[in-house]
């Protein structure tokens, strides 16, 4: 199978359903941190890139939205080109300018604040994290609160970013700025808005 081929295939089936189906999946995650959504594989993207992480990319990503690919997926040419294809998104030069990124491993990813934070004048000028991870349930148990949480929720996604609870305490006090994060695994998806605050269960 050629690489233009591999671009071509493995889109949403039914693009406008399907992209606002996420779409509202990942909005509906962002309003209930730790909520897990599930059915959402609805691409088949050349791997590393998973079914889950592409269905995103294809509902919230487009040609003013630079994406930066962690290692394991940039050196792919053929998650390069299916990106490039179905959302029309370019590549950001650095991890700064990209407004989502995108990372098959994020427990080697580089450090939160490596990535745009917005100001305090616009603050919806920040990225989004998505990332792949293992599953949802079977790491280390992380406890939410903050807004669109009752008063806690628990999720346990794995693996996570190096010292992810102190990265995540910084990162949720620069609010207004911050970065956000969607976290995607065979069990669907969950969210990490910033205005969320997290202590793992062990602390």
């Amino acid at each position: 199978m050629t690489l233009d081929s591999i671009a071509i295939e493995g889109g949403f089936q039914n693009p406008v359903f399907d992209a606002q189906t996420i779409f509202r999946a990942v909005m509906q995650a962002m309003a209930e941190p730790g909520t897990i959504h599930k059915g959402i594989a609805l691409a088949k993207p050349p791997a590393p890139l998973t079914p889950e992480a592409a269905a995103v990319a294809l509902a919230l990503c487009d040609q003013d939205t630079p994406i930066w690919l962690d290692p394991a997926l940039a050196g792919d040419d053929a998650v390069r080109a299916w990106l490039a294809f179905h959302t029309g998104a370019p590549l950001a030069n650095t991890p700064a300018d990209a407004h989502f990124i995108l990372s098959a491993d994020p427990e080697h990813l580089i450090g939160l604040e490596n990535f745009a934070q917005g100001s305090q004048e616009y603050p919806d000028r920040s990225a989004t994290l998505v990332l792949q991870v293992s599953d949802l349930s079977g790491g280390e148990e992380l406890v939410l609160d903050g807004p669109g949480i009752e008063s806690e929720a628990r999720l346990a996604p794995h693996p996570l970013p190096r010292h992810f609870t102190r990265q995540w305490a910084q990162n949720h006090a620069r609010f207004p700025r911050g970065v956000d994060l969607i976290l995607v695994s065979r069990e669907g998806l969950a969210a990490l808005p910033r205005s969320t605050r997290i202590t793992s269960q062990e602390a």
